[in-house]
């Protein structure tokens, strides 16, 4: 088969093949649009001694970590202010896998409140990240939590 004559209707054969493929690359070429990672939109702030303020559009929103000092397989809690939408949580460590830990928001006046532990770490002290989302707003606080 390898050795086969080349004919006119398999020479036209190639050339509409190779004439589709180029098309095709071309196309893609021209019509890519790179994709942002959620990590790449989000809105990074630490919360530490204060609270994280997030200021998006004219609006603040505040996040607090109650309390602080954190420590680890203890319970903590989430509050977000000056927001309208329910907020969506997950706690992962930062340095470390320990596990995705949810965090269920409820509504507690002008707050949304979400409670949660993170497991104890062989570190004296762990980073950790919540990630919060809000519509389409993506928020990613950091927080440190001794054991």
């Amino acid at each position: 088969m390898a050795a086969e004559k080349l004919t006119k209707s398999r020479l036209i054969q190639i050339i509409v093949l190779m004439a589709v493929l180029i098309s095709a690359f071309v196309w893609r070429t021209v019509t890519y649009e790179e994709v942002q990672s959620v990590e790449q939109k989000a809105i990074y702030c630490v919360i530490s001694e204060e609270k994280c303020l997030i200021v998006e559009q004219n609006e603040a929103a505040d996040i607090t970590l109650t309390p602080l000092p954190a420590k680890a397989e203890s319970p903590l809690s989430l509050q977000i202010g000056n927001i309208d939408v329910k907020p969506i949580g997950v706690v992962e460590g930062v340095d470390m896998f320990m596990g995705t830990i949810p965090v269920v928001f409820e509504q507690k006046g002008k707050y949304w409140v979400g409670d949660f532990s993170v497991p104890a770490c062989i570190h004296d002290e762990m980073d950790w990240k919540a990630t919060i989302t809000q519509g389409n707003q993506t928020t990613i606080a950091t927080f440190t939590v001794k054991k």
